[in-house]
């Protein structure tokens, strides 16, 4: 029987989180190639440290994009978030690139030809998960603890909060009664700030933000309010830490409340269903909790390398389901083409929308009218009603 009231808690990292800037300099660099020629296959890993950033990976693309273009990409991102400081400048920090081309074997599993379809871009599993704590149906910790930091980055890109620094973490603790959110016991707050910034002003600040994030009469304890809890954090980003793409894999999905198969997202195409079929069970897994099959849902999908169908699909409702996981899984491989292919050209992946998901979470986010986000659609529900009654 599974449990009614007990504490879960989840984290969150800002766009300045070393980890973060390697994802976000990744799926720039996957945009760039995108947005020149939509069958560019990039396979792009990041590193970062102190003033120094190493590209790596392969990639399948237009000619016309270069290291310089790579290169010239990585610096923009890092403006963006903000790095100018001594220690992590956008145009002090040396840049390397050792981007080649694609493994020929791997373009020959994947690609069409002849009568065999697109193939997965490499094996594995992958998790989607939707359930009913937030009105984007996602678990209330990862919700909020996203909130948190996309607020604060707000207002420090505004102008608002120039003491803040582009470097920042969340973690928040809520309490369940009978399965439910209701409140927060503990919130964790470490923000990057100026050198004569206070401590005291470090905490009114994200105190503020908090207070406004969380819902009227959710928030925690004074005593349980953690901000910058080991005191000074000046030095901040890659200068204080390296970073590496596809490190913060459930701050990126469902922040622990659900499985996740493993894979990262950042740096890949949309033929690599570590991210494409992570999206596509989101898809399905949102779409049923909204159709009101579910109260919480969990779907997990598998592929191999080369093969364009799924090798399996399962579906668990815990025990919330008003229809049985087996007629579920029977209608979603009915409706939805499953394959590489179809899921990229169902939720039109082959499009430079990925820079933005790679911080604040790639789900529980509102579909763009450019295509981004697309996943978050629910145009699958009226179907899914028909089809299961």
């Amino acid at each position: 029987m599974a449990r009614k009231n007990y504490l879960f808690t989840s984290e969150s990292v800002s766009e300045g989180h070393p980890d973060k800037v390697c994802d976000q300099i990744s799926d720039a660099i996957v945009d760039l190639y995108l947005g020149a020629d939509p069958h560019s296959r990039v396979a792009l890993e990041t590193l970062a440290t102190t003033n120094r950033v190493v590209l790596a990976g392969e990639v399948r693309g237009p000619s016309s994009i270069g290291p310089e273009n790579l290169i010239e990409t990585t610096r923009q991102v890092i403006r963006d978030i903000g790095y100018e400081q001594s220690g992590f400048h956008w145009q002090k920090a040396d840049v390397s690139c050792y981007v080649h081309s694609q493994s020929a074997d791997i373009a020959q599993g994947v690609d069409a030809a002849g009568n065999k379809d697109e193939g997965a871009g490499d094996q594995g599993i992958m998790f989607g998960y939707a359930c009913r704590e937030t009105e984007d149906y996602m678990p209330a910790p990862i919700y909020y603890a996203h909130r948190i930091l996309f607020e604060m980055s707000r207002l420090r890109h505004s102008g608002q909060l120039p003491e803040l620094g582009p470097d920042a973490k969340s973690q928040v603790t809520l309490y369940y009664e009978d399965g439910k959110p209701v409140r927060a016991t503990s919130v964790v707050v470490s923000t990057q700030h100026g050198e004569d910034v206070s401590q005291e002003r470090v905490r009114e600040i994200a105190g503020n933000i908090v207070s406004e994030v969380l819902p009227k009469g959710w928030m925690c304890p004074k005593e349980e309010f953690y901000v910058n809890p080991t005191g000074r954090f000046v030095v901040g980003g890659p200068d204080g830490d390296a970073g590496l793409t596809g490190r913060k894999i459930i701050v990126d999905t469902y922040g622990g409340a659900a499985p996740h198969g493993g894979g990262a997202f950042s740096g890949k195409d949309p033929t690599k269903v570590d991210r494409s079929a992570a999206y596509a069970a989101r898809y399905v897994a949102k779409n049923v909790v909204a159709a009101g099959l579910a109260d919480k849902c969990c779907l997990q999908l598998s592929y191999a390398i080369g093969v364009a169908k799924p090798l399996s699909i399962y579906a668990d409702l815990y025990g919330t389901g008003r229809v049985e996981e087996g007629k579920l899984e029977a209608a979603i491989m009915e409706l939805i083409d499953l394959s590489p292919r179809g899921i990229r050209e169902r939720l039109a992946l082959s499009r430079p929308i990925y820079r933005r998901t790679a911080s604040y979470g790639h789900f529980g986010r509102k579909p763009e009218a450019d295509g981004g986000f697309s996943w978050e659609r629910l145009d699958l529900v009226d179907a899914l009603k028909e089809t299961l009654g």
